[in-house]
């Protein structure tokens, strides 16, 4: 198999850590290396894979701080967002690409959660990592209404451009499962089935409530 993608669980707050990588050409991609930034280098070496990125999904600590040590192990370059806080070697912007041999990565920059969020799409795999923006049945905090109404519109955006058989990789396992697909969202996330914007910003208002009626974690 030629396509490599391995979730792995990095610590932290039920943080994931992803490697993909192509086996022919030997090039592998670390994305949210965090707590455990050795397990996915080793991950790596393993599957004979010479990083060449170490991508951040947003700036927040704990997806970032395995950064520096990522970097020091493979020489690999790290990459974030617009206005991304820490030090980078590139900053990536909506619509560029990430190629790791035969395969890449699209970029969206999707704010809400975080200023410089991205969300990343491999390209005919139709694989996306969606950061904090959109976990398994929930979506990522907000520290203003602000900020609720920047996620929303990035998250609309996703669910049309994304083909609904897209799976859905986020950066905690804060879900009933550790990955889902649009389709399943669109039928099942809370927050997707709100109606508009205001319903939205009320859905996240009463989520502690909601957990608790419907047994989430």
């Amino acid at each position: 198999m030629r396509f490599i993608f391995e979730q792995i669980r990095v610590g932290g707050d039920r943080n994931f850590g992803y490697l993909l990588g192509d086996r022919e050409v030997g090039v592998g991609l670390l994305i949210d290396p965090s707590f455990s930034p050795e397990a996915l280098v080793e991950r790596a070496r393993v599957q004979g894979l010479k990083v060449s990125h170490i991508l951040n999904t947003h700036g927040h600590p704990d997806h970032t701080n395995g950064n520096e040590a990522a970097k020091a192990l493979t020489g690999a370059r790290v990459a974030g967002g617009p206005g991304h806080p820490g030090p980078v070697d590139l900053t990536l912007h909506d619509g560029d690409r990430i190629p790791f041999g035969a395969y890449a990565l699209r970029v969206w920059h999707v704010p809400g959660h975080y200023h410089d969020h991205l969300a990343f799409l491999v390209e005919g795999q139709d694989a996306a990592l969606t950061g904090d923006l959109l976990f398994v049945g929930k979506v990522g905090g907000t520290q203003s209404e602000a900020d609720g109404r920047t996620e929303w519109a990035s998250l609309q955006r996703l669910m049309k451009e994304w083909p609904p058989h897209t799976t859905i990789w986020p950066g905690h396992d804060y879900g009933a499962r550790p990955s889902s697909t649009v389709a399943w969202e669109k039928l099942t996330n809370p927050f997707l089935l709100c109606p508009d914007v205001e319903a939205f910003l009320k859905a996240k208002q009463g989520w502690a409530g909601f957990k608790v009626q419907h047994g989430l974690r």
